[in-house]
């Protein structure tokens, strides 16, 4: 399924639960938010999106902890948690759901090039997962980790 029909899914869906969604972007610079709003009538679900590329627009935007960033990383499960959790809040949305990794070129030992984590944040809580995409390059990276994100929203929806 192509990223336009994914994210038609994610309205439709989110129309029939009558749930308002946002995203918190790092590595993808708001390209989720651009998909779901290249849909006519997006606004009736989604109100804002969040670009949160540096630690500071993280902790500034979202709340993330200096903590969680110094232990874990900005590329870690518990800082896409924390955005998750900070987006939804922040947004007062039903459904949020947040992207931070590596992109590329580059990456380290400990934190590779297509390394992506997400995570998913409602009023059941907060889930999150790693995905590695692999060294694919910058683009394909970024295409992949949106296809994603979009998928885990249409799935929470269901």
């Amino acid at each position: 399924m192509d990223i336009l029909t994914l994210a038609e899914t994610v309205l439709k869906r989110a129309r029939q639960a009558e749930a308002r969604i946002t995203t918190a972007e790092s590595c993808t610079g708001g390209l989720v938010a651009g998909a779901i709003t290249e849909v006519a009538g997006a606004s009736d679900i989604f109100d804002r999106g969040f670009v949160t590329y540096s630690n500071r627009a993280k902790q500034d935007m979202l709340g993330v902890s200096r903590s969680a960033l110094d232990r874990f990383g900005a590329v870690s499960e518990p800082v896409a948690r924390e955005m998750a959790e900070g987006a939804r809040s922040q947004a007062g949305a039903d459904l949020a759901v947040s992207i931070t990794g590596i992109a590329g070129p580059g990456g380290s030992e400990h934190k590779p090039e297509g390394r992506v984590c997400f995570a998913l944040a409602n009023a059941q809580g907060t889930r999150s997962q790693t995905v590695e995409f692999g060294a694919i390059g910058r683009s394909n990276v970024r295409a992949a980790a949106v296809r994603h994100a979009l998928v885990m929203l249409a799935d929470a929806l269901r």
